[in-house]
C-alpha cells in the first residue's frame, strides 16, 4: 500500500471522483515540491524559454486526466506517482523542443521506473552557491560556478542522482528508495558516500563553505 495515502487518502477520492476543488488542492499541495523537480531537471538551453509554472500548467492537465486510474488502484507513492507525470511531461518538452540534441550523452538518466531527464549540473552548482559565505563579486562567483559543475559533472551519475533526490527534491529515503528500486539500507548507505564524497571534492574549492 502507498505509503502517504493516510494523508492524501480524502482529498484523493473527491478529486478522483471529479470534484474540482479537490483537484486543485491535492495538486497545490505538492506544487512546490515539483517545481524544485522541473527547475533543477530542466535542461539549460530551455531555461529562460520555458517558465516552470507554464510546465506545472501542462503537467496539472496530465495529472487531472490521468487521476482517476491511479486512485482506482495506487500502485505506489502520491507524490512518486505525481512526480513521475511530472518527469514524462519533461521529457516530452525536452524532445518537442530540442529534438533530435535529446540523445546527447547525459540527457536522460535511467531510473527503476524508467527514464527522467537528469539534474542539470548548472541547476545543482546554483544551488550549492546559496552555500557560499565569501565569493560575492560577479566574477569570483562565475569562477566558483564554473568548477562547482565541473565537480558535479565528474561524479558517478548514480551518486549525482541519489544526491539531486535526497538533497535537492527533499525525498525521504523511502522515497529515493522506491524511486531506484533498490533498499532501504542501500540508498541511505549511498546517500551517505556520495555526500561525503562531494564534500572532499568541493573542499579544495576557494570560499567554498559546505557544511
Amino acid at each position: 500500500m502507498t505509503g502517504d495515502l493516510s494523508e492524501t487518502g480524502p482529498l484523493l477520492q473527491r478529486a478522483g471522483a471529479g470534484d474540482a476543488q479537490a483537484l486543485g488542492e491535492l495538486f497545490a499541495r505538492y506544487r512546490d515540491r515539483l517545481r524544485q523537480m522541473v527547475r533543477l531537471r530542466l535542461d539549460r538551453r530551455l531555461q529562460g524559454r520555458i517558465d516552470p509554472s507554464d510546465v506545472l500548467q501542462e503537467v496539472y492537465l496530465d495529472f487531472a486526466k490521468r487521476l482517476p486510474e491511479y486512485a482506482a488502484d495506487p500502485s505506489m507513492a502520491f507524490y512518486l506517482w505525481l512526480r513521475s507525470v511530472t518527469g514524462q511531461r519533461l521529457i516530452d518538452l525536452h524532445r518537442q523542443h530540442l529534438g533530435a540534441k535529446m540523445r546527447d550523452a547525459g540527457q536522460e538518466v535511467s531510473l527503476y521506473r524508467g527514464a527522467l531527464p537528469q539534474a542539470s549540473s548548472v541547476s545543482l552548482a546554483a544551488q550549492l552557491l546559496g552555500r557560499l559565505t565569501s565569493a560575492s563579486r560577479a566574477a569570483i562567483r562565475a569562477e566558483t560556478q564554473i568548477r562547482v559543475q565541473e565537480v558535479l559533472n565528474g561524479m558517478d551519475p548514480l551518486d549525482r542522482e541519489v544526491l539531486t533526490l535526497r538533497h535537492f527534491e527533499m525525498l525521504s529515503n523511502e522515497e529515493t528508495a522506491a524511486v531506484l528500486g533498490i533498499k532501504k539500507s542501500a540508498a541511505s548507505n549511498r546517500y551517505v558516500r556520495a555526500l561525503k564524497r562531494l564534500k572532499e571534492l568541493l573542499a579544495g574549492i576557494p570560499g567554498f563553505d559546505y557544511p
